[in-house]
């Protein structure tokens, strides 16, 4: 079994930009102030998921593995 993910859009900085769902048309949806939220904010590990967190202008996506917490989106500094 792969890897499972916690996926989070900052609501605060999140521009409604709407590059995540172009690129994860099945992760997110934007509500009806052109706010980013994930589908499943748990999921199984994704190429799609992080394409789209690596395409926000505003890294407003951040992605953890669920359970550890550990960091996957954004890189550490």
């Amino acid at each position: 079994m792969g890897d499972r993910w916690h996926v989070e859009v900052d609501r605060s900085v999140c521009i409604g930009s709407a590059q995540c769902l172009h690129h994860a048309p099945d992760g997110f949806r934007l509500d009806s102030a052109r706010q980013s939220h994930p589908v499943e904010p748990d999921t199984d590990a994704s190429e799609r998921i992080l394409e789209a967190a690596e395409s926000c202008p505003v890294e407003a996506i951040a992605i953890a593995l669920l359970g550890s917490g550990e960091t996957v989106f954004p890189p550490e500094e």
